[in-house]
């Protein structure tokens, strides 16, 4: 018996998925969204665009933005005690609603 593989994107089956009527790619105005620096935001994944997409662990975690890269934003998000620096398009993330 061989390792299993570990890839990427390996047990993100549920999460990579869409409903039928959810299919294909997302409106234009959530790839030019903007967010200013110190602004909340949650990381959706969005599956149908694979440019820019965070690790699967990240799904559903609030961060700040703290930066603009190009296109993407910086986002630090809390991962127990430390700080982590993700570089994300702004197609996978929304405004944080408290």
């Amino acid at each position: 018996m061989g390792n299993r593989s570990r890839g990427f994107l390996s047990r993100s089956r549920g999460f990579l998925s869409k409903a039928p009527r959810e299919k294909g790619m997302p409106p234009v105005n959530r790839f030019v969204q903007e967010f200013n620096v110190g602004d909340k935001v949650v990381i959706d994944v969005e599956p149908s665009v694979r440019r820019g997409m965070p690790h699967k662990r990240y799904q559903g975690k609030v961060g700040t933005v703290v930066g603009k890269r190009g296109r993407a934003f910086i986002v630090d998000v809390k991962l127990g005690e430390k700080v982590k620096r993700l570089i994300v398009n702004p197609v996978h993330l929304k405004e944080h609603r408290e």
